[in-house]
């Protein structure tokens, strides 16, 4: 679409606000074709009524006035149809003839045309432009001051202005009337158009204003949703995604998910190696949803791997990070977190609990179960707090499940849980299945129960299967 320079220096906008301006003109000019086509109906009507003798008016000027009128109403659709009311100039058209259409109905019937007078300011705050009202209120001015002269001649007659020959024709009017005319006429219905000229120009610079607003606003919206876009992948990437993962340890298996419930998400999970024959994993969830959980997580992830080192225990792994964690937590975030270590040489799977879901174990040929553990305080609850780890030894075939209570919790439309007994169902009848198998089995199982529900929580699930015992390590 052309965008001329009058029009940018009339809207001092931006380039996205312009444009926005320039497609509302478009619909505008479409708009305003449209209602002036019921006024060409309703000039039809009048034509038709003075012809049957409802109205009284000199024929000859309705047979004169109705018709160009009717022409005037008629010429936007028209120029609509051929143009598609793109060209800068349709709108100018719009109000010149819906304005002369009126000038013309108000010179033929004056006392009844005076509120059609408002028909082109009307129109004209369709287009949001100051400018553009101020025009149309000169021009309303002349030609309104000007029918009102005209129809004291030729027009319906007014009882109050002049009195009507014998005969159809012109009117004698004397220099009194014509000053009486004006003082009492012209001038306060030019003041009540005036008013109404304010009025329009209010709503149409509020209606601007409000489009403006609306764009700016769309505009953040946008730059919010890029960047919200960035923040995902950063964390997708913080997260270990790559699988098979470590392809070249025969020792285990393990496979993770994490399906955030919005852009970012406060779940995480975690896996390396603490040393060549000790395996971390974290499973942990943030409370809260968006960005400020996801930071508190990128935080919390980072100091649980850093604390985590061969030798030390992990009670004093999760007692040193809650108190760090504590230190920066203005927003009065917490962490729900399970970090388990395995040797893979003697099977030893020592674990820490802070807050969160129970895990589940799968003994070789047996069916997963839950494996209740007394779980600790939450990460960055309370200062000071002591956390104690808990062992236990697995053989070779053993396997765990760990998750978030964005499992448990996901909800169906009917507002019914998940829950404990639906989890347990789908992973005793895929006990069977490997951990790259198992996490799409049981998020299927999720996705088949909440069915169209919208998604409240993250939902990350972890499993990690011992395979076999590596080889200790010689010491030369």
């Amino acid at each position: 679409m052309k965008k001329d320079t009058s029009r940018k220096k009339d809207m001092q906008t931006t380039e996205p606000e312009l444009q926005a301006i320039l497609d509302n003109e478009v619909e505008a000019n479409l708009y305003a074709a449209k209602s002036l086509i019921v006024c060409a109906i309703v000039g039809v009507l009048a034509w038709l009524f003075n012809l049957i003798g409802i109205f009284i008016i000199p024929p000859i000027v309705m047979n004169i006035a109705m018709p160009v009128m009717i022409i005037c109403f008629l010429l936007p659709t028209f120029v609509c149809k051929l143009t598609g009311g793109k060209p800068a100039w349709v709108k100018y058209l719009n109000i010149y003839c819906v304005t002369l259409g009126v000038f013309i109905l108000s010179s033929a019937m004056p006392k009844h045309g005076v509120l059609a007078w408002a028909l082109p300011l009307m129109l004209s705050c369709h287009y949001y432009s100051k400018r553009l009202n101020q025009m149309t209120l000169v021009t309303s001015w002349v030609l309104f001051s000007a029918s009102i002269y005209i129809g004291m001649y030729v027009g319906e007659g007014d009882m109050n202005l002049s009195i009507p020959l014998g005969s159809y024709g012109f009117r004698s009017v004397e220099k009194q009337l014509l000053f009486e005319a004006t003082l009492f006429f012209v001038i306060p219905r030019a003041m009540i158009l005036l008013g109404l000229s304010a009025i329009c120009t209010t709503l149409a610079g509020r209606t601007r204003r409000l489009l403006t607003k609306q764009i700016k606003d769309s505009e953040e919206r946008q730059r919010i949703s890029t960047e919200l876009d960035v923040a995902t992948h950063i964390q997708g990437d913080m997260l270990p995604r790559i699988f098979p993962a470590f392809s070249d340890r025969a020792e285990f298996d393990i496979y993770a998910s994490m399906n955030p419930a919005k852009e970012v998400g406060g779940d995480f999970y975690d896996f390396f190696m603490v040393d060549e024959r000790h395996l971390a994993i974290v499973v942990a969830d943030v409370s809260g949803k968006g960005v400020p959980a996801a930071l508190f997580m990128v935080i919390g992830k980072t100091l649980i791997k850093d604390h985590t080192k061969p030798d030390v225990d992990l009670g004093a792994v999760f007692t040193e990070v809650n108190d760090l964690l504590c230190e920066s937590n203005s927003e009065g975030l917490f962490i729900t977190a399970f970090e388990g270590v395995l040797d893979l040489v003697s099977g030893e799977f020592t674990f820490v609990n802070a807050g969160h879901e129970m895990p589940f174990i799968a003994k070789a040929g047996g069916a997963y179960e839950p494996y209740k553990i007394k779980p600790g305080f939450v990460l960055a609850g309370m200062e000071h707090m002591e956390y104690t780890s808990g062992r236990m030894t697995l053989s070779p075939g053993d396997k765990i499940f760990q998750y978030t209570d964005g499992v448990t919790e996901a909800t169906n439309a009917a507002k019914e849980l998940y829950g404990m007994e639906r989890l347990t169902d789908v992973l005793v009848k895929n006990t069977s299945l490997k951990p790259a198998d198992l996490l799409p089995a049981v998020k299927a199982d999720i996705d088949a129960f909440v069915g169209e529900a919208p998604q409240f929580d993250d939902i990350t699930m972890l499993c990690v299967e011992y395979l076999k015992a590596m080889e200790p390590l010689v010491v030369t």
